[in-house]
C-alpha cells in the first residue's frame, strides 16, 4: 500500500536525510520526499500496521531534522 503525506521541512538536503531515515524503518518498502511540492510517499509492506510504522518514520525524521513535520 502506498500513501501520501503533506510535510514541513526547511532543506532539500534534511528532506534527503529524512528519506535516507523513513527507509529503514521496519514496514517501510520505500520512501519518496519531493521537496519542491513538500510531499512523503511511503510504500508499506503489505503486513504493516500503518499506524505504527508512521509513528516510527516520524520519530526517525525528528531525530535528523527536529523541526520537521509530517501530517498523519
Amino acid at each position: 500500500m502506498e500513501k501520501t503525506y503533506k510535510i514541513e521541512v526547511d532543506c532539500a538536503n534534511c528532506a534527503d536525510k529524512m528519506e535516507s531515515a523513513s527507509k529503514k524503518v521496519d514496514g517501510v518498502v520505500n520512501c519518496n520526499i519531493n521537496f519542491m511540492t513538500l510531499k512523503m510517499t511511503i510504500e508499506f509492506a503489505t503486513s504493516a500496521n500503518i499506524d505504527s510504522v508512521m509513528k516510527e518514520v516520524v520519530r526517525a525524521c525528528k531525530k535528523v531534522e527536529r523541526d520537521c513535520e509530517i501530517y498523519l
